[in-house]
């Protein structure tokens, strides 16, 4: 949970106020701007106002907040704001606003008139479902649910990806080398762009004289380009300071590049780099990365949970990722960045009452008003036969044709039987990934036909995959009929092919599964040189 009181914008709100907040974002040249959500879905501004940037119809600053009418009921799922600022958000049903300074026409309504309030950016976007939007300095891009990115405004080093350097207007979509390829995330430094693809390569393009762009040269460039010196390596997130740029690949390795005369890049100096660098974080997986383009600033999460920083905090220069106490990477940019802006829209739950949801998860393995209890390895699960049968066809039918209070499992172990029985009251799975496997849950998964419970086993496994499981992970997928996942642990497999060859788990391969596997792969071009 975030404690919104780290930002000093929220200072003067009274305690019944701050429990409402669900979403958060702090923004301006001195953090001195914030527009949050309420759990009513209520959208509310304060602050300096600078440009019309809070989108209340006028100039004037609040240090109350004030409610934004037009957003209201519109439920924001992605916020991004530029240095003029401007502000713009994509809602769950995919539509785009903005608002705020627009001499550059970053709004993307076709005029440099500054936009007092949120007003639908529409041209070429009718028909899209936007996901996510990012902006940098002056300019805004936009992903849709296709996979495709349109970008706008300034664009005086290329930043809008059109081929040239003339601000654009309105939305156009960014082609050339992104044609026919399917985007997944994006993110902005001051005046450059970049995009991950599904396929795990990443683009960038605009302003390169750091060397942000990793291009190995310090050349602006007008379309995309791929970062050749990541080949083989697959990139799942992106995050952009002000002139650096970091990259977290599937194994949880983190590399960075561009600006570092604040240490931003973790490498322990303070060169620049024009192509993607290894950072150096103890042999800890990493699950995020955080970088906002108006600070120098570096952030990165474990997958244990730690947190990690560097570059400029608070004026000193970090040059090497630093352990903190914080529990997320938004406790880094609130504390120590300049100014303490937020990366991300903030998801902030301050709710102290149970939803239905929460208050089946506390009741699960509990004997207090259980009516049925499971036997396993000689230990007890406590549960409620109502609910089970309500959430699965196989106890619908079992208890339905029982009246036992006690029912006892031998073909499933004690750790895989309560992982299932406690999916049932909580829609997760609370296992390692390699025990989704190993101890079973997929078998089980797959044995009572519960297909979401079987996705959900393929998510947790790509998730915590490697070189030295990957062929272990494959043969699981192939044995359980898990198309999805044997097509992930295939490509995982191709992409790292040298690293998993080289395992134990290759060499024990079943003759078969190997026989197969060189042939896929002779198929999909990995032996080539």
């Amino acid at each position: 949970m975030l404690d919104v009181g780290k930002w000093p914008v929220f200072a003067l709100l009274p305690p019944e106020e701050l429990r409402l907040i669900r979403q958060a974002c702090v923004f301006g040249s001195a953090a001195n701007e914030a527009i949050y959500v309420t759990v009513n879905d209520e959208v509310f501004a304060l602050g300096t106002n600078c440009s019309g940037c809070l989108g209340l119809g006028d100039l004037q600053s609040t240090i109350e907040p004030r409610r934004i009418d037009a957003l209201c009921g519109k439920k924001i799922v992605s916020l991004s704001y530029g240095t003029g600022p401007h502000v713009a958000i994509a809602t769950a049903d995919g539509e785009v606003f903005s608002w705020g300074h627009n001499g550059y026409s970053q709004l993307g309504n076709g005029t440099t008139n500054h936009g007092l309030t949120p007003a639908l950016v529409s041209t070429n976007l009718l028909g899209k479902r936007v996901i996510e939007v990012a902006c940098g300095s002056h300019h805004t891009i936009a992903l849709t649910t296709d996979g495709e990115v349109f970008a706008w405004g300034y664009n005086n080093s290329g930043q809008v990806g059109s081929g040239s350097t003339a601000n654009q207007p309105t939305p156009r979509r960014v082609s050339s080398c992104l044609q026919n390829k399917a985007v997944v995330n994006i993110a902005c430094g001051q005046l450059c762009s970049m995009a991950v693809l599904d396929s795990g390569e990443i683009y960038g393009w605009g302003y390169n004289c750091n060397g942000q762009l990793g291009l190995g040269n310090n050349g602006n460039q007008q379309t995309p380009c791929r970062i050749a010196a990541l080949q083989g390596v697959s990139v799942i997130q992106v995050a952009c300071g002000y002139a650096h740029t970091l990259a977290l690949t599937d194994e949880g390795f983190v590399y960075a590049w561009g600006a570092n005369s604040y240490g931003q890049l973790g490498t322990g100096n303070k060169c620049n780099q024009a192509l993607p660098t290894l950072i150096n974080t103890d042999k800890e997986r990493m699950a995020e990365v955080a970088a906002c383009h108006t600070s120098h600033t570096s952030a990165a999460k474990t997958q244990s949970g730690q947190v990690l920083m560097w570059g400029q905090c608070r004026g000193q220069a970090v040059a090497s990722p630093h352990l903190t106490h914080f529990s997320s990477t938004d406790d880094v940019f609130a504390c120590f960045a300049t100014p303490a802006v937020t990366w991300h829209l903030l998801s902030i739950d301050t709710e102290d009452y149970l939803t239905v949801a929460q208050s089946l998860k506390k009741e699960f393995d509990s004997p207090e008003i259980s009516d049925l209890k499971f036997l396993v390895d000689g230990k007890c699960i406590h549960v409620h036969k109502a609910l089970l049968k309500i959430r699965c066809e196989h106890f619908r039918s079992l208890l339905n044709e029982s009246d036992e209070d006690c029912i006892e499992v031998s073909q499933f172990s004690y750790l895989v039987y309560r992982a299932f029985l406690e999916y049932l009251y909580t829609d997760a799975i609370n296992l390692p990934p390699e025990d989704a496997i190993g101890a079973g849950l997929l078998d089980l998964a797959t044995f009572y036909r519960e297909m979401r419970l079987k996705r959900l086993c393929q998510e947790t496994i790509k998730r915590g995959i490697s070189e030295e499981n990957a062929i272990t992970l494959l043969s699981a997928a192939v044995k359980y009929e898990a198309r999805d996942l044997e097509e992930f642990c295939f490509k995982f497999c191709v992409n790292h092919l040298t690293a998993v060859t080289q395992t134990h788990a290759f060499a024990d391969m079943d003759h078969e599964l190997l026989k197969n596997f060189i042939s896929k792969a002779s198929r999909y071009g990995a032996f080539k040189n």
